[in-house]
């Protein structure tokens, strides 16, 4: 059996898995978390805008939420995670994907004769507006606000990667 910090995270990523899978999308992982991405989601195939088009995101979880105007301050990363996301300096766009989870894992997913529920809800926030951070530390955390109008769905899941195409090349 997990422990409740690793089913938490694990729940999270199975989220946002799904809604790949609902969108059409498809999903891999690196075998080693070198560069603080989770997952790379990608439209297979040729598209309007370019061919098998692609995000790397990071997936965080949060048990309980404090909103505030319109934001959910996220304290859940650290200054070295936090810099892995900031700035425009990759090719892939990176995303940081917060997901809303039940304070126990009982409540993660509910099944009835109309579906398979699960929940709560995920967010998304780019970080390339953000400068990293010159000398990261692994024990000071960074505030991270997330806009509570990036809900993440099936249909914002696919639009982050189509709009991302031909995102520009760092120079």
């Amino acid at each position: 059996m997990l422990d409740a910090r690793n089913h938490q995270g694990k729940f999270g990523a199975d989220y946002v898995r799904v809604l790949a899978s609902s969108a059409g999308l498809v999903w891999s992982e690196d075998d080693v978390d070198l560069d603080g991405v989770d997952l790379c989601i990608k439209m297979p195939g040729r598209t309007p805008r370019g061919f098998s088009p692609r995000i790397d995101v990071q997936v965080k979880t949060v048990s309980k939420v404090a909103p505030r105007s319109g934001v959910l301050d996220f304290r859940g990363l650290d200054e070295r995670q936090f810099t892995k996301l900031a700035g425009d300096g990759f090719l892939v766009p990176r995303y940081l994907f917060v997901v809303h989870v039940p304070p126990r894992p009982d409540l993660y997913a509910d099944l009835s004769t109309s579906g398979l529920l699960l929940r709560h809800i995920g967010y998304y926030v780019s970080l390339r507006d953000r400068d990293p951070i010159d000398a990261p530390d692994s024990k000071r955390r960074t505030k991270v606000e997330v806009p509570l109008s990036n809900v993440l769905t099936a249909a914002s899941l696919r639009d982050l990667v189509a709009d991302n195409a031909f995102a520009p090349v760092p120079t």
